[in-house]
């Protein structure tokens, strides 16, 4: 039940689970191939007139209510064989295709019987009826239709059970219209819903076994020919549940109330013997009692379907999310030009650098570097020239740092580089290096080569620095001395008394 309240909340779908694919006939008609309209559309109206003339049949054969013994016990079951042919169309095809011949096919049946045309409408609604509960039940719960796993065929078996005593409503009308004796009514209705039944899982079962991943292949080669019903999966949850409840109740009741009536209209006549009444009430309880355990055991697997789906469902809902964050993570952080990270991820990266080097001691160094004669580079070549430069510098930088160090762009044409556990002197290399190769490389911009040097400041992280910023402050300053030296130069803070360091390669 925790299950069930879980699938149908909101949260378990804000990812809506697949939705039944069925095949469009308007789409057919607009999108499809000649050969495939004169082969769906002409096949189709040949199964209408095909389910039309055996319902015809199943009347002139008296087919209905045909008594049968299974270990010792008198059942009844119809055969309809329109039945097979509407119940393949419904769950291959889509409702519309199988409710169509299966209406037809009971309303010309029941007009060639008598039946007042008013009446026959209504009574031809009962195998849609049946056919809209599968068609519900895979709507609610994806679930394979070839029937290959024990789980696809228990969800088969037991929705068509579901299905059967609703299309069995019309066996009421039936009975009312012709006025058959009311003793009679047990053996037209349970061979209604016992021959859809048994008819579904013996004969529709293996055929969907059989043909259905052909069927399901051709609609993934030709999903411009799919529709797939807008419907929100929890509404077609709680239709499903509300149909089984209400199947339950009829069942329970018509089973009843039919096998006492035959026990009462014995009653009423004088020395008449019980004992076959009780004998129809005694076999009508213990497959009454059947059908109740197969209905307990259908509400287990599906309360377990619900589970195991939501489950599924909130588990991609998680991995989604994990996803969405960590992209998110990645944008707040990286600066979108360069794929370098970004101002704010290089504060906390140099704060939490400066934290461990005042707890361990360890050290590190920071270059700050930017762009010379930027404003002359833009000015003349234009700013989408002057973001080639700079993506031309951010891989320089890539290629040059190790996978301990952070490179980032911290603002305009200007970039840091944090070296952990890296001395002055070491700082100083990776420096003219990236200087060196900064110098002999080129942008390529709309077919001009631009040519283009960097200033460069190193500052060492210090455990006696009272903040952060402090080292960052410093590199800022002696990056302001390479410039006011004449540019293209790596340049040195000053670390206690000593004098600034400069090298040039101008």
């Amino acid at each position: 039940m925790l299950g069930l309240l879980y699938f149908l909340s909101p949260m378990a779908h804000s990812h809506p689970p697949p939705r039944y694919r069925t095949l469009s006939p308007w789409k057919l008609w607009r999108h499809g191939t000649a050969g495939e309209r004169a082969l769906l559309l002409g096949g189709w109206g040949l199964l209408v007139l095909l389910s039309v003339v055996l319902g015809l049949a199943s009347v002139i054969g008296r087919w209905s209510g045909l008594p049968l013994q299974l270990g010792g016990v008198q059942v009844y079951i119809t055969l309809y064989p329109p039945l097979l042919i509407c119940l393949w169309l419904s769950l291959c095809w889509g409702w519309r295709w199988g409710a169509v011949p299966a209406y037809l096919a009971t309303l010309s049946l029941a007009l060639y019987a008598g039946m007042p045309w008013y009446w026959a409408l209504l009574f031809a609604c009962a195998n849609p009826l049946g056919f809209a509960i599968m068609v519900m039940g895979y709507q609610a719960i994806p679930m394979r239709r070839e029937l290959r796993d024990l789980s696809a065929l228990l969800f088969y078996v037991q929705l068509s059970f579901v299905a059967s005593i609703f299309s069995s409503s019309g066996a009421l009308i039936w009975w009312y219209t012709n006025g058959i004796d009311r003793t009679a009514m047990l053996a037209i209705w349970q061979g209604w819903w016992l021959g859809s039944f048994v008819q579904s899982l013996f004969i529709v079962g293996p055929l969907m076994a059989l043909g259905w991943p052909a069927i399901d292949a051709w609609q993934a080669r030709r999903p411009s020919l799919m529709s797939t019903p807008a419907r929100d999966p929890r509404r077609a949850v709680l239709r499903l549940l509300a149909a089984v409840t209400a199947a339950v109740i009829a069942y329970g009741f018509l089973t009843l109330h039919l096998s006492s009536a035959q026990l009462e209209q014995l009653r009423s006549q004088p020395g008449a013997a019980l004992g076959p009444a009780l004998e129809v009430m005694q076999q009508s309880s213990w497959v009454f009692f059947g059908v109740f355990s197969l209905i307990v055991l259908f509400m287990a697997f599906f309360g377990y379907q619900l589970f195991v789906h939501w489950q599924r469902s909130v588990d991609q809902l998680l991995a989604e999310l994990h996803h969405a964050n960590r992209g998110l993570e990645t944008l707040a952080h990286t600066d979108a030009l360069t794929g370098l990270l970004n101002r704010r991820a290089a504060d906390e990266r140099l704060f939490a650098e400066w934290h461990r080097t005042v707890r361990t001691g360890s050290g590190a160094t920071l270059v700050m570097l930017d762009i010379d004669h930027f404003k002359q580079i833009n000015d003349r070549y234009g700013h989408l020239a002057g973001d080639t430069v700079i993506r031309t510098l951010a891989q320089a930088i890539k290629d040059e740092v190790r996978e301990m160090d952070v490179a980032s762009r911290y603002g305009g044409e200007e970039f840091l580089v944090i070296l952990p556990q890296t001395a002055a002197s070491g700082a100083r290399g990776f420096a003219e290096r990236l200087r060196q190769r900064v110098e002999a490389c080129e942008a390529v911009h709309a077919g001009e080569r631009i040519r283009f040097t960097i200033s460069l400041g190193l500052a060492e992280l210090k455990a006696l620095d009272p903040a952060h910023l402090s080292a960052l402050d410093r590199a800022d300053q002696a990056l302001y001395s390479a410039k006011k030296a004449g540019r293209n130069r790596t340049e040195s803070a000053p670390s206690g008394d000593d004098a600034p360091q400069a090298d040039r390669r101008a």
